[in-house]
């Protein structure tokens, strides 16, 4: 007897979706993240995407914040997307980090089933739709607007785009910010930041302005030496996307303190 294939719910063979996101939402909507009513709430908080000469650094704190307490010192807020891309999230924290493990799960899914990579606008693209598909959770105020940038491999360029709790999606041309201290972050980015800098002194920029979000926005956490506790920092280029070395970090931070001690 010919083994028959087994159909999902939905009728549809698996695999045949490019989206991994749809196909859960048909076959199982119970693994699709969801948030009790009346949970306590963590908040992630600043983050921040600037271009350079060789693609974009992407950059996050570290403080996650429920109401006036810190829920956790070491949250981290830059993630890599796929090979070519990372995203920074801000919001609620539970929610953002489960778009994040969904969004790196449709980028994959989709390569294995397609044989294709999604073009840099096609995933920002996708990601706003999963944006849009958070809407009515966000309604409830379980809002997450990320950041999302990478390396244009058709373009040769990097590139930032920006999200509002919509899913509204827009790109940035040369840096953007988003979460509570993304003000005083983009105002320190407008100061320093030029056409053409080298990868050490995007870091440097980047750090700077999450010492200056620190400064005025108590949800923003600032770099703790005594704990070694830096902000993560991720540059994305046509090597595709790497962490900084805490060590560089570390050498930015040094030499702003030095700069600003003396």
């Amino acid at each position: 007897m010919t083994d028959r294939v087994r159909l999902p719910a939905s009728g549809t063979p698996f695999g045949a979706s490019p989206s991994f996101v749809d196909l859960l939402r048909a076959d199982h909507p119970e693994a699709v993240p969801n948030v009790p009513e009346g949970a306590a709430l963590a908040h992630a908080t600043t983050v921040l995407g600037l271009r350079y000469a060789d693609g974009v650094v992407m950059a996050g704190d570290r403080r996650a914040t429920a109401g006036n307490l810190i829920a956790d010192a070491k949250m981290r807020k830059v993630f890599p997307a796929d090979d070519y891309s990372a995203i920074g999230i801000a919001g609620a924290a539970g929610q953002a980090v489960e778009l994040v493990k969904l969004f790196q799960l449709e980028l994959e899914h989709y390569e294995k089933i397609t044989g294709d990579r999604l073009s840099l606008e096609g995933k920002a693209n996708r990601l706003a739709q999963m944006i849009r598909s958070n809407f009515p959770m966000a309604m409830q105020g379980l809002v997450v607007v990320p950041l999302f940038g990478g390396f244009d491999q058709r373009q040769g360029r990097g590139r930032i785009y920006y999200y509002d709790a919509t899913g509204g999606r827009w790109e940035e041309r040369d840096y953007q910010t988003t979460g509570s201290g993304g003000l005083p972050a983009k105002n320190s980015l407008k100061k320093r930041w030029r056409e053409g800098l080298t990868r050490e002194e995007a870091v440097r920029v980047a750090v700077e302005a999450l010492l200056d979000a620190a400064e005025d926005d108590a949800a923003t956490g600032g770099p703790d030496v005594l704990r070694h506790n830096y902000p993560i920092v991720m540059t994305v280029t046509t090597d595709g996307a790497d962490d900084v070395d805490e060590a560089d970090v570390r050498a930015a931070v040094d030499a702003l303190a030095a700069e600003r001690g003396a």
